[in-house]
């Protein structure tokens, strides 16, 4: 994990990348206290990506997954009034992932799980992963669809590094795969599950009418719009996209209903984060939904 961070910054600071290190391995003073300076009551913790999903042999994939959660919760049960989990899952294996995810909900008391991406090179839209699929819908859980690296490099960004990973690429990569997850029928498989993205949906609140249009014109056979399933299977956070224009054209896209706070703790500035939740011009009642009240209703928090 250490080395997959150091090759995201290396060319940045390296100073940022221990700094960045240190925050994300502390659970305690460091990482309450910067809560405190912004504001943010409650968090919830999650492994950083790519995490066992780059793992080649399943077995380690399954048993380092069960370590990471058994860890996790053992952090989160020190101080449960500040800190909740999402479950970090073995997508190698489809019965497996469902299995520690009904363990970490049940058992653990995690309020969703987090994916990084795709598994190498298997996207969430592979029928082999219905029977986990088919758990999420049966459990309710939140399933929080976080970017990784494209399993080959974007020609379109070549010889524009810095165009890479958190600038461009990982929007399109995980855009894209949220599209195939609808164009490929999951939601009309299993239409209870919530996905949540993070950066106010990857763009795609800002499309919904050319989607809608596009899958016409192509005669994509879906039992409801595209649109459609980003209303209403697509949650999305405000996480790295701290700007007014984009959050209201979101809220007018999907409703405030389906809009959380998140800080992408330590990856951007939480005390810009929680200025920004404080500041950004919002009726009031609809500044405590997306700050505190739909996460509480929507992952169980309180």
């Amino acid at each position: 994990m250490e080395d997959y961070w150091k090759s995201t910054v290396a060319d940045v600071d390296p100073q940022l990348l221990q700094s960045i290190i240190g925050r994300l391995l502390d659970f305690g003073e460091q990482r309450l206290a910067a809560m405190e300076a912004a504001g943010i009551v409650r968090s919830v913790l999650s492994l950083s990506g790519p995490g066992v999903q780059a793992e080649r042999d399943t077995a380690t994939a399954i048993r380092k997954a069960q370590l990471a959660n058994d860890f996790l919760a053992r952090e989160v049960e020190k101080n449960t009034a500040r800190y909740a989990a999402f479950a970090h899952l073995p997508m190698q294996d489809p019965l497996a992932a469902a299995d520690e995810l009904s363990r970490c909900i049940k058992d653990l008391k995690f309020c969703g799980a987090m994916i990084n991406g795709h598994t190498n090179g298997q996207y969430l839209d592979d029928h082999a992963l219905d029977p986990f699929w088919a758990r999420a819908d049966e459990l309710g859980a939140l399933i929080y669809l976080h970017p990784a690296d494209p399993p080959a490099p974007m020609p379109v960004l070549e010889g524009h590094r810095a165009l890479k990973r958190a600038t461009w690429e990982w929007g399109v990569e995980t855009g894209s795969h949220v599209l195939r997850l609808i164009f490929g029928g999951v939601f009309d498989r299993f239409p209870r599950v919530q996905l949540a993205l993070g950066h106010l949906g990857e763009t795609l609140p800002f499309l919904l009418w050319r989607f809608d249009s596009r899958a016409k014109l192509y005669g994509v056979k879906l039992a409801r719009k595209p649109s459609d399933y980003i209303r209403q299977n697509i949650l999305v956070t405000i996480s790295g996209m701290f700007c007014a224009e984009p959050l209201h054209c979101t809220i007018d896209a999907l409703g405030a209903s389906r809009v959380m706070f998140s800080a992408d703790y330590p990856f951007e500035s939480i005390q810009e984060a929680g200025h920004f939740m404080d500041s950004v011009p919002l009726d009031e009642a609809v500044r405590a939904d997306i700050a505190f009240n739909n996460a509480s209703r929507l992952l169980g928090l309180s």
